[in-house]
């Protein structure tokens, strides 16, 4: 079943916000931000830019009528600075104009006395001078320090993993229309309807239902748009408000990457004890996440950082802790995987020098401590419908692992120029939010007297399908064709206090409300049918456009029982509300079951190094990923290449560098990502029998767990690398690029 967006897409006539007609009275809306990371504000200068040509007005947060906050785990963020800034980038003031050109050139004028402070941009350097957000958290299971004790081999390193930039095709937008009696339209490039809500209410000093927001479609998002869209649309709403005028708040490609969060940076101290037969015993480490200025989401991603400690292993014996540490940077946000991959990451770090101190292959490492069916992770849970090693063998056979192996160590016993490097990535995943309380939603499903269906949801359509599998959730539990159901764009107003569209748990929760939604009008319409047909109800069902009785096909087709229930006065609307059962987790023990289910898989990675220049070639990533029964397969092979993909970038060629608090990746040229010259060749095979009765029929989230297979890329360069140096050290600096791999290969040819 396609999504109903892609030919719209692939056309170019699907718009995005910024391709809407533009409402009569329009008002462009920019924004002059902090030239330093740190410094006492002392006098703002706007009279310039008031002055200037188109210029309607200049707010600063002396015209907030509400609270100027828009924190949300943490209220540290103002909207618009006051006293102190405290990143490059930081919004003081909003520059409202009749054109964007204008807008922007008037910013250019406005001026701020600024007394520099002291910048901490290193996440070590904030945690020693105790400058964190939040509480230091610690997951514990076992006795570790009785494990070290017992175990033969015990190695300790340090692991750094990179940012990394959205890439969004659609930058930050949004545009405000004032309505009647003082409420607002708010069309706003956000996964979190309901945030950009909330918080815009907080902000102007009005209730929740004076603001109604819309989504029809994102150009992509990737974690982006789930806490930071809400600024930009909260500008554009105080200004609309203000102004009784429309505004629009679009970032230009330059300002979206110099003045949003990417993903966190983490480093990281860890411990692994091992047995001399390599079975891991005990596992400690330290994390310090660089979180930016405020707190955005980086509590919530510390907290799946820990959760995911130790990847897709049981260690019976282990503490984990990690800290947010506050820097001058702009705050770090979500992105795909939220905090997992950096936590893998580590851990396959610790693999990788255990392997080398017991002259075995990681890959024996990794089958041998591979989670089973009953074993605890760190956060309480235990493994439950555990596929983790399934997974690892169907791939090792599949791709022929042991063959593969011997080909690669042949190609470097007889090549000195290239070397050839293998990984496997596996991954186990939790799906759901950490925050017990996210994990609800709802839908409003409409059946008109036409037979048509209308389904409204909390899910925001971002490019990863979750349009197709709405719809199919609705045909086929309604038994309609697809043509049918028609799945409206995302708003408050008609489904309020929505989870946002993000932790992969998009088609699982609102699919499950838009399938209870259906399953009560189809209820309905079944007794109905019944009626006319001198049948029970139980003996009714419907499939393809036609009432069944006994399985065999009557003559009622599904717009005339529509009719006949119309006719008869019965209800062809239904609200339903899904919260995800058996989910809890107390913070203050540290232990319950924070996941609805697990996805895992395994993927094997192929690179090619060239070692006279330290260029590399990731060639292939062959995989076998546990789907449960898919809505719509050809969504979700899009989603695991997609995803490879992203993730290889992070480990590889995405590097993102600041200068002083000033981000000097700032451009598309200066900022490298995968394309279709440098992306693998991603093969996926999707787990046969594998069952989800956790999730809507049958499926599993695909979103977020791919991406980790990308982790692999690493670590196949690394044995790459090992094969032309074999004396080097191990390296664990993320990403790994060609210049980091020349560095490391350069006594090679010596």
């Amino acid at each position: 079943m396609s999504n109903p967006h892609a030919p719209l897409l692939a056309r170019g006539e699907g718009p995005f916000l910024d391709d809407l007609p533009d409402p009569q009275g329009l008002l462009h809306a920019t924004v002059f931000t902090s030239p330093i990371p740190h410094g006492r504000l002392l006098r703002v200068d706007v009279e310039a830019a008031r002055t200037a040509p188109g210029v309607v007005t200049v707010l600063t947060a002396a015209d907030i009528p509400g609270e100027n906050q828009i924190g949300g785990i943490i209220r540290d963020e103002p909207l618009l600075a006051s006293d102190e800034v405290h990143f490059v980038g930081q919004p003081i003031a909003v520059v409202v104009a009749s054109s964007r050109r204008e807008a922007r050139r008037a910013a250019a004028r406005v001026t701020a006395e600024i007394e520099p402070l002291d910048a901490v941009l290193d996440p070590r350097q904030a945690a020693a001078r105790g400058s964190l957000i939040g509480a230091v958290r610690t997951l514990a299971l076992g006795d570790v320090d009785t494990g070290f004790a017992a175990s033969d081999v015990v190695l300790s390193g340090r692991a750094d993993t990179g940012s990394q930039e959205h890439c969004y095709l659609e930058t930050q937008a949004a545009m405000a229309l004032p309505r009647e009696g003082g409420r607002l339209h708010l069309l706003s490039s956000t996964q979190s309807p309901t945030l950009v809500q909330r918080i815009a209410a907080r902000v102007l000093g009005v209730p929740m239902h004076d603001v109604e927001v819309e989504v029809t479609r994102l150009g992509g998002a990737f974690g982006g748009k789930e806490d930071q869209a809400t600024p930009w649309a909260v500008m554009a709403a105080l200004a609309a408000r203000i102004l009784k005028r429309p505004v629009k708040l679009v970032l230009s490609r330059h300002e979206d990457m110099r003045w949003t969060g990417k993903r966190h940076p983490y480093s990281s101290d860890f411990r692994i004890g091992l047995t001399a037969r390599g079975k891991i015993l005990a596992f400690e480490v330290t994390y310090y996440q660089n979180a930016g200025a405020t707190a955005d989401l980086s509590p919530a991603i510390l907290e799946r950082t820990l959760f995911h400690a130790t990847g897709s292993y049981f260690v019976p014996n282990v503490r984990v802790t990690g800290m947010s540490c506050r820097t001058n940077l702009p705050p770090f946000t979500a992105f795909r995987g939220f905090g997992a991959p950096q936590a893998m990451f580590v851990f396959e770090c610790a693999l990788a020098r255990a392997a080398e101190a017991l002259s075995v292959p990681v890959r024996t490492l990794q089958r041998h401590n591979l989670l089973r069916e009953g074993d605890e992770l760190p956060h309480g849970m235990r493994a439950e419908r555990c596929r983790a090693e399934r997974c690892f063998d169907e791939a090792a056979t599949r791709f022929r692992l042991d063959e593969l192996a011997l080909h690669v160590e042949e190609h470097n016993r007889t090549s000195r120029l290239t070397k050839r490097g293998l990984a496997l990535m596996p991954v186990c995943f939790g799906i759901s939010f950490t925050n017990t309380m996210l994990n609800q939603a709802g839908a409003l499903v409409h059946v008109f007297t036409d037979g048509s269906v209308s389904v409204s949801t909390g899910a925001v359509e971002m490019g990863q399908g979750v349009t197709a599998k709405l719809l199919a959730v609705a045909s086929r539990t309604l038994g309609v064709d697809p043509g049918r159901v028609r799945v409206e764009s995302t708003s408050t107003a008609r489904v309020a206090n929505t989870s946002p569209t993000a932790a992969s748990t998009g088609a699982d929760m609102n699919g499950k409300a838009a399938e209870i939604a259906c399953a009560a009008i189809l209820v309905r319409l079944r007794e109905v049918a019944a009626e006319r047909l001198g049948c029970d109800a139980s003996e009714v069902t419907i499939a393809a456009d036609r009432v069944l009785v006994r399985g065999e096909a009557s003559d009622l087709l599904w717009p005339e029982v529509v009719w006949i229930a119309y006719t008869r006065r019965v209800d062809l609307s239904a609200h339903a509300h899904y919260a995800t059962p058996g989910i809890h987790f107390d913070r203050e023990r540290g232990k319950g079951r924070p996941f609805a289910y697990h996805v895992y898989g395994t993927a094997i990675v192929e690179v090619t190094l060239d070692t006279l220049r330290g260029t590399y070639r990731v060639d292939r990533v062959r995989l076998v990923h546990d789907g449960g029964r898919s809505l719509d397969p050809q969504v979700d092979l899009g989603q695991v290449e997609g995803g490879v993909v992203q993730g290889v970038g992070w480990v590889t060629m995405e590097e993102v560098l600041w200068d002083r608090g000033r981000l000097l990746t700032d451009t598309m040229t200066t900022y490298k990502v995968p394309d279709v010259h440098t992306s693998p060749e991603v093969e996926t095979v999707f787990l046969p029998d594998a069952d989800n009765p956790e999730a809507v029929l049958h499926s599993k989230a695909i979103g977020e767990p791919p991406f980790m297979y990308g982790i692999g890329a690493y670590f196949a360069l690394l044995a790459a690398m090992k094969a032309a140096r074999p004396e080097g050290a191990l390296l664990f600096d993320s990403p790994l690029t060609p210049e980091k791999a020349l560095m490391f290969l350069e006594d090679a040819h010596g």
